[in-house]
């Protein structure tokens, strides 16, 4: 059963009774995710979910604990509150520990769409029969998957924070493969009809065919335009870097660079929930509003986020990035979104003299934390560029890259779209074209 406000209320009532610590808190979330994954032309799988999850933390004379069950009964919720209890009481005071928050004002979201949530198995199916029918029309074969679902969230506590959130999302990916190429696309969004499944397998369609039978190129330094999905997951191994807690305890890219130009002049972008192309609740893991924050105007580091007990330690005002406590990670911004420009990869294609274009990255591991270097391989579909046009498809690169470097040599960038990747959250990102991008090493395939 699908949370409500109603059953939320009723469910913190019920842990309310059998709390006799200080402070109490709950986090209550449910869903119901269905999934249809096809893979040599042929479905082989479908199946569907329903979860709930009940959380609480308690606080004790100073002490913290959490725990969880899927058992609503009420035997079942007064284990619970003992066991939280019992656990807090093992635990030794923590002197950062802040009370728990009051009742705050949120700005409405909404992003739950009864279609989505609805969305049949026949629907589905029906769907994967057509991009299946569009990879044979030139002999090559399509995986992927097409889910759908929707999900719930509150949290309650006993000083009257009162929130709730339900979204619904739904995600189509699709690979094209022949016997030396492959294509991919993929895209998630809210409402499922923004998918375009139709248009994403002819996307990879393209690219399997356009790339087959690669060339090896020999390693260096070359201009690179980076499709978003690219751009996306590299820009997720950053995001943590402008966590307040990140820079206090110095393990940030960004430490001591607070104000400073790290990247180009025409580097933008802010943690924006509220965007039209972004999703989530509008609060945080305590609760806490979300605020749109500028993270970098014009290649200045502007702002950090800030969970409540880091803003508390550094004398910082909380952003509501925060993550549910107990937590180690503090804070991070989680609605990226990148300003672009009005250039197209097809200009970007016509204004390179000698370069690549890479569809997206897999298998990327940070090498230098501080000067953000990363590693990882192209994948399902990069090519050569020469005179401003695509020649042919390249066997695929591992990179050894700066991500602070590379954003400060973007020469150009489309418009910002909402994207989905392999590696990283969904972000509202350009693509780029970016010069003197470093791959290391060609790879066999």
């Amino acid at each position: 059963m699908m949370l409500t406000r109603q059953r939320a209320d009723e469910i913190f009532e019920k842990v309310l009774k059998y709390s006799t610590a200080d402070e109490t808190e709950v986090m209550i979330s449910s869903s119901a995710h269905a999934l249809t994954r096809f893979a040599n032309n042929t479905i082989h799988q479908n199946v569907a979910e329903e979860a709930e999850s009940l959380s609480v933390r308690l606080v004790s004379e100073g002490r913290m604990a959490r725990a969880s069950t899927n058992k609503f009964d009420e035997a079942s919720i007064r284990q619970l509150c003992e066991d939280a209890l019992a656990l807090a009481r093992l635990r030794p005071p923590d002197p950062d520990l802040l009370p728990m928050p009051g009742p705050q004002t949120y700005r409405a979201v909404n992003r739950f769409f009864n279609e989505t949530a609805q969305l049949t198995p026949q629907t589905r199916a029906e769907t994967v029969a057509q991009v299946v029918a569009r990879a044979e029309q030139d002999h090559l074969t399509a995986a992927g998957a097409f889910s759908s679902g929707s999900s719930a969230y509150a949290l309650l506590n006993s000083r009257g924070m009162q929130t709730f959130h339900e979204e619904t999302m739904a995600e189509f990916s699709v690979t094209v493969m022949s016997d030396t190429s492959s294509g991919w696309a993929k895209k998630t969004a809210p409402y499922w009809m923004e998918l375009e499944p139709l248009e994403l397998a002819e996307r990879a369609v393209r690219k399997a065919l356009a790339s087959r039978e690669p060339h090896e190129i020999t390693p260096g330094w070359y201009t690179v335009i980076l499709e978003p999905a690219a751009m996306l997951d590299l820009l997720g191994f950053m995001v943590l870097d402008f966590s307040g807690l990140a820079v206090h305890e110095q393990r940030s890219c960004f430490t001591g660079r607070l104000g400073q130009k790290v990247l180009g002049e025409n580097i933008n972008f802010r943690d924006d929930v509220f965007h039209p192309l972004q999703s989530g609740a509008p609060f945080d893991g305590e609760g806490i509003p979300r605020q749109r924050v500028p993270i970098v105007e014009k290649g200045e580091v502007k702002n950090l986020v800030y969970a409540r007990q880091t803003a508390h330690k550094v004398g910082a005002q909380p952003t509501g990035h925060g993550f549910p406590l107990p937590n180690e990670m503090g804070e991070a911004p989680i609605n990226i979104v990148m300003d672009g420009d009005r250039a197209t990869v097809e200009d970007m294609i016509r204004t390179t003299e000698r370069g690549l274009l890479v569809t997206r990255f897999w298998y990327i591991r940070e090498v230098d934390p501080y000067r953000k270097i990363l590693t990882g391989m192209t994948r399902d579909g990069t090519f050569w560029i020469e005179d401003g046009q695509v020649r042919h498809g390249v066997r695929n690169l591992r990179f050894n890259q700066s991500l602070v470097d590379m954003l400060g040599q973007v020469e150009m960038m489309s418009p910002p779209q909402r994207t989905a990747g392999e590696e990283s959250f969904e972000m509202v990102v350009p693509a780029v074209k970016v010069r003197e991008f470093n791959f290391a090493s060609a790879t066999r395939y």
